[in-house]
């Protein structure tokens, strides 16, 4: 008590001491204070040049590199077939009755079955009460065991370490061993990643150079994928475009690479060239003789290969044949076997479809090992990517085998969807190509098929006049007249004077036909309006 009093005493002799120096007297303070708190408000008064306050973010000051990205995949076509879609489910009347989203390889969304085994697995390793329902398999429930006793806790809901579970990790490096022959895979060379995406954009981030030299160049294909000219555009990297030839289905010739490469050496330095096989949105599959060819080019320019090897899966024209890059570097000995690879792979793609699990992987090949503990560094600040997409992952590696109660089913469904995708892929070829001003190349593999439309000068020019390129002007009609949602194939970029798009070819086979014959119709009365 005498503490507390000494305290209180000490606090009135302060306020005291302060009030004689700048308070008015207490008892006016407090007759002041009793008069006007009820009858006053504080008044703010807010100058003109503070009425506005001034944001730190503004596009002013948002860096450049930022706003140089584009992502025609989900542009502006994308945006009108959201728009389309509240606009009908509001009851507004539009000559379809829904729209027909064509734009991107989403499997599921365009009414893919998930894989059986995939899922059960999934779920189990989601919710292991699972385990005592007798409605799984013992071969899914087992997998399931093994996975959650990787996982810290036996839960997938623990980090895992940066590059993924080491036991996925070592189910992929065989399942690469086992797809290339025989050729060594080692387990600590795979990086588990967020997509193929997010293993290309690290690998990308690798081979950046300091500010003060020259910008790091990435030779990419025209057409690309928009990802990739995406990263370029947010590393402030240099993009060296090389042209892949139409009249060749889509052929890579090394004059070209050479062509492009030498034209890119006053403004950066070339330090890997991207390679999609097979092609996205063009649909090619390399053979194993231009394969070796690249190889033999890569290596003599001391370029860094970024195979993205995402459509391993899906090769559909006869004689055509998956090759990885690298088994054919492997195949042609020393010095090409010593060259530096960076190989990509999702479940995203393939027969699974399954992207949203949001799960890829790289493996790296003949990487310096210095260089190895720095990707591994890097690859930590991403903490780890989905342990369910890990587990995803290892189902389509590790399936199930002969014997075993999920086999059966599996090789059904795998089968089924590939099968459906090759048929899709032949009928989507013959349709476009019988139609007027439109040609197309074979689909021999991937999800996409990317003809060449014909439009006419009036358009182009209404086109540029309203600050467009002329096949987004066709991509916005065609969607506005009959919900067909594609993207423009300037998105992906092209040679001058030829326009594109790229449709899918997922959605089922009857809405394939109704989409075609829809697009005819459009494509001709687009034709006749603006000749």
């Amino acid at each position: 008590m005498l503490c507390n009093n000494n305290v209180s005493i000490n606090a009135i002799r302060l306020f005291s001491s302060l009030q004689n120096k700048i308070f008015v007297p207490v008892a006016t303070l407090t007759q002041t204070t009793n008069n006007n708190l009820k009858s006053t408000k504080p008044e703010f008064k807010i100058s003109e040049s503070d009425s506005k306050i001034q944001k730190c973010l503004t596009m002013e000051t948002l860096c450049s590199t930022v706003k140089n990205v584009q992502y025609a995949v989900r542009g502006k076509v994308v945006i009108r077939a959201a728009e389309l879609e509240k606009e009908l489910k509001n009851g507004v009347s539009k000559p379809f009755e829904r729209v027909i989203r064509a734009n991107i390889g989403d499997c599921h969304a365009t009414g893919q079955k998930p894989i059986t085994f995939l899922r059960q697995v999934m779920a189990i390793c989601a919710y292991p009460d699972l385990l005592e329902i007798s409605d799984f398999p013992q071969d899914a429930k087992e997998k399931a065991k093994e996975l959650l006793n990787a996982c810290g806790g036996g839960s997938v809901g623990a980090y895992t370490d940066s590059a993924g579970l080491d036991i996925v990790r070592k189910h992929i490096a065989e399942f690469i061993k086992n797809r290339d022959a025989g050729i060594s895979c080692d387990p600590d060379n795979i990086f588990l990643t967020t997509g193929a995406s997010g293993g290309i954009k690290i690998m990308m981030k690798m081979l950046l150079n300091d500010p003060n030299l020259k910008p790091a160049g990435f030779m990419i294909p025209i057409p690309q994928y928009p990802l990739y000219s995406a990263t370029i555009s947010e590393y402030n990297a240099e993009k060296i475009g090389y042209y892949l030839d139409e009249d060749n289905n889509w052929g890579l010739s090394i004059d070209e690479l050479e062509r492009s490469y030498q034209e890119s050496l006053n403004r950066c330095q070339p330090k890997a060239i991207c390679i999609i096989n097979p092609g996205n949105p063009t649909g090619q599959v390399l053979s194993l003789e231009n394969m070796q060819q690249i190889v033999k080019w890569a290596y003599d320019k001391r370029l860094f290969i970024l195979a993205d090897e995402v459509y391993q899966d899906n090769v559909y024209a006869e004689g055509m044949k998956f090759h990885s890059f690298k088994k054919v570097a492997a195949e042609l000995g020393y010095p090409y076997s010593q060259i530096e690879i960076a190989s990509f792979y999702s479940t995203s793609k393939g027969f699974m479809g399954e992207c949203g699990a949001r799960a890829g992987y790289f493996e790296v090949v003949n990487m310096d090992e210095d260089v190895k503990a720095e990707l591994k560094k890097l690859s930590s600040a991403q903490l780890c990517s989905s342990v369910l997409g890990q587990v995803c992952m290892d189902t389509i590696v590790n399936p199930p085998k002969p014997g075993e109660p999920s086999y059966e089913l599996f090789i059904k469904e795998k089968q089924g969807v590939l099968n459906s995708l090759k048929e899709k892929a032949q009928l989507v070829t013959e349709l476009l190509n019988k139609i007027e001003g439109v040609k197309c190349n074979p689909v021999q593999g991937a999800m996409y098929a990317f003809p060449q439309i014909t439009i006419p000068p009036k358009a182009i020019q209404h086109a540029k006049e309203n600050g467009m390129e002329p096949d987004m002007f066709y991509c916005l009609e065609l969607i506005n007249q009959t919900g067909i949602c594609v993207v423009p194939g300037s998105g992906f970029h092209q040679r001058p004077g030829t326009y594109h798009f790229r449709t899918t070819i997922l959605p089922p086979t009857d809405q394939i036909k109704s989409l075609l014959s829809k697009f005819e119709k459009f494509h001709v009365r687009f034709l006749k309006e603006w000749s």
